[in-house]
Order: structure tokens, then C-alpha cells, then sequence
């Protein structure tokens, strides 16, 4: 086991994902992706955003080999990590509402209703990778019309898959997470930790991130 601690960059924008790493005390840099976000013709959901976190992993992981960033010194290439997440119900996939209006038309589906939530997250480390999806299932208490525009009022649905979150003032119209409530805000910490393993990288409270003599896989069917 090295005391040197590996690099980290995470695949994505999104401050959210940032706030979940660092909440566990894993330091990262941040490289968004630009990939092709379309489903692809009679892809599943979940098959849909493994690809797609899969792919942001890839694009940055390739980009930095190729030069943008030496590879790391202690332990060889980076750890790159990405993810994706959506919001399904009735079979179909809500997005990030486009504005206000197909905000409350979203949260309006959802009210009173239990809906799916699928977070894949990647890690691509050298020729390695390893992915997994997380499902959960989200139910909603019952929304007025004037609930919803106070809602959307804050701001708080824009950028996010389904129009809500539950970090904040969306904490107030979820009733019951039957799953990881860190997948639904948009990265699973203890899937992280799992994939980092599984690629060559210890994670201990309190020491952060270190390399292992092997990579050591995980069963997640044991949990």
C-alpha cells in the first residue's frame, strides 16, 4: 500500500457531484465531458445512462492521455470519474426542463406518484473501467398548482433531471427514498468507493483515497 494519493477528476459539471466528493473528503479536479446525450433507438433507461457516464469517463480519460496532464506519478494514470442521472416515469425519461413551464408540467407527473430514479456512475482508470447503476425509488406527497410555481418559483428545478432535488427545498415535497438518497442527488458515494476498489484504489474515512497492492472487486450482491 502507498502512502501517495491517487488524482482524481471528476467528468462532470455539475456542483452537486463536486459537493458529494468532497463531503468524504476525496480532493478531484473537475474536466466536464461533451458528449451526445441522445437515447439511442430502443435503449432502457438504465443501459441508457451507464452508456452515457461510461462515455464522459471515456472522452476525459482519452483526453488526458493524450496529453492534457501527465499521468499520475505514484500509481500511473488518473482515476477519472463521471456519471449520469434520470428521472423515469410512465416508461418515459424527464430530462432537465427546458423552462419554467415544462418544469411544473414534470413535478405535476410526479405528484402523488412513486417514480424511478437511475444514477450510473463510471471510473475509468488506464485501460480499466468499471461501472454500475444505481436504481431508486422516489415517491412524491401530493403537490397544489400553488406548491408547484412556489417550487419552481426558487429556481431549484432548472438543471435538474425530473425538475427537483432533494438537497434543499425538494426535501419538502419527497415523502420516501427506497435506495440511495446520495444516488438520487446524483452520485452514489458508496458505488464510488465500490468501483474505486474494484479499479486499484482504497478509500478509508478520515485518510481519503490510496493505491492497493491489487484491485480488489467487490460483490455488490452481498450489501
Amino acid at each position: 500500500m502507498s502512502d501517495a494519493s491517487p488524482e482524481v477528476v471528476l467528468a462532470s459539471g455539475s456542483p452537486r457531484r463536486r459537493e458529494l466528493l468532497t463531503l468524504i473528503g476525496i480532493p478531484h479536479r473537475v474536466q466536464p465531458a461533451d458528449i451526445d446525450e441522445r437515447v439511442l433507438p430502443e435503449e432502457a433507461p438504465a443501459p441508457h445512462c451507464e452508456r452515457l457516464a461510461l462515455e464522459k469517463a471515456t472522452v476525459v480519460a482519452r483526453s488526458i492521455g493524450d496529453g492534457d496532464r501527465p499521468s499520475d506519478s505514484a500509481g500511473g494514470a488518473p482515476i477519472v470519474l463521471a456519471a449520469d442521472t434520470i428521472v423515469v416515469v410512465d416508461g418515459d425519461v424527464l430530462g432537465k426542463p427546458r423552462d419554467a413551464d415544462e418544469a411544473r408540467g414534470m413535478l405535476r407527473r410526479l405528484s402523488g406518484r412513486t417514480h424511478t430514479v437511475h444514477t450510473a456512475v463510471a471510473a475509468v482508470r488506464g485501460p480499466r473501467a468499471a461501472s454500475r447503476v444505481d436504481t431508486v425509488a422516489v415517491a412524491f406527497r401530493a403537490l397544489s398548482d400553488a406548491e408547484i410555481d412556489a417550487y419552481v418559483a426558487t429556481g431549484e428545478p432548472k438543471d435538474k433531471a425530473g425538475a427537483y432535488g432533494i438537497q434543499r427545498y425538494g426535501a419538502a415535497i419527497v415523502r420516501r427514498v427506497d435506495g440511495g438518497c446520495f444516488a438520487v442527488m446524483g452520485l452514489g458515494l458508496v458505488t464510488v468507493v465500490e468501483l474505486l476498489r474494484e479499479l486499484g484504489i482504497g478509500y478509508e474515512s478520515g485518510r481519503g483515497l490510496h493505491f492497493l497492492s491489487a484491485p480488489q472487486a467487490i460483490d455488490a450482491r452481498a450489501t
